[in-house]
């Protein structure tokens, strides 16, 4: 199958606001309400402006939604509502946004800090999951590399002074790296990318950043739950990642044929952001995996 840039942009997308528990959530809608929903979830560094280009190809056949997560892109926490920048909260929010949309059914695509969202809303709600795409979205221990040590030291102590140490983490220069890190040739990263994601930032503060990257421990402790999950009700699932990647390493990706012996696992020749180097043949598997296992 071949995807063209005109196929694809043949698709409209839309882009909406929608209040949600003291957030005014942004997200990216496109392809035909009474299609399969494939919800996408990103990560780190990134918004759902990373799934610019993929958004357009899904919707030729599915139902797209993919939302900004609080603390990043064009998502606002309403002056004065308290919210506190953990993995359970941001769950929250987005399974509070799928019940506001009328979605009670959907595959995910899920990214670095994506994964832990939809690694609980998997757990809580099994029977809404159809299919799930993990692109470097880490769901076992082995798969996290050296790169966490401050982040590690951060969990196990969490004083004032370990917090600190993850700042540089929120850099322009950082964010910047995480991008080309393992790309062979980074003229195919758009600077647009690492340039929106330091913005966003600067923008909403650093302090969620730091709060999500220390909560991130919590995620490694709710992993037993994950795998039994998956052994209870084995979900088709495509591992897709880059091998280079210098956060998630490929034993993560590896790992899930341990829980899901029928997990599809492929590697591309990139780093942490495939989907920027790679995204045709992420595009061109997911839609492969997508019409394999769902149903109109």
């Amino acid at each position: 199958m071949s995807i063209t840039p005109a196929l694809a942009a043949a698709v409209p997308v839309h882009h909406h606001t929608l209040d949600v528990q003291g957030v005014r959530l942004f997200y990216r809608e496109a392809g035909p309400a009474n299609a399969p929903t494939v919800l996408l979830l990103h990560g780190f560094g990134a918004s759902s402006y990373m799934f610019r280009n993929l958004i357009p190809v899904l919707a030729q056949r599915y139902h797209v939604l993919a939302p900004d997560l609080p603390g990043f892109g064009q998502t606002e926490v309403a002056a004065g509502t308290r919210f506190d920048y953990t993995f359970d909260r941001l769950t929250s929010v987005i399974d509070a946004f799928t019940a506001a949309k009328g979605v009670d059914r959907y595959a995910l695509y899920v990214f670095d800090y994506g994964a832990p969202v939809g690694w609980r809303l998997a757990v809580q709600h099994p029977d809404k999951i159809t299919a799930i795409v993990s692109q470097n979205g880490n769901a076992y221990e082995v798969g996290l590399s050296e790169g966490w040590a401050d982040a590690r030291t951060a969990w196990a102590h969490p004083t004032a002074e370990n917090r600190e140490a993850l700042r540089h983490f929120n850099t322009p220069e950082m964010i910047r790296w995480q991008y080309e890190e393992g790309v062979k040739d980074p003229s195919l990263i758009a600077p647009e990318t690492y340039q929106l994601a330091s913005a966003a930032i600067a923008r909403i503060g650093e302090a969620p950043q730091i709060d999500l990257l220390a909560n991130y421990g919590e995620n490694v402790k709710q992993y037993p739950q994950l795998h039994a999950y998956f052994r209870q009700y084995q979900p088709p699932l495509l591992a897709i990642w880059g091998e280079h990647d210098p956060f998630f390493v490929p034993a993560g990706a590896e790992a899930f044929k341990g829980d899901l012996p029928e997990a599809q696992v492929q590697f591309l020749d990139t780093g942490h952001f495939a989907i920027e180097t790679h995204g045709d043949a992420i595009a061109k598997a997911m839609l492969e995996f997508l019409d394999r296992n769902l149903t109109r």
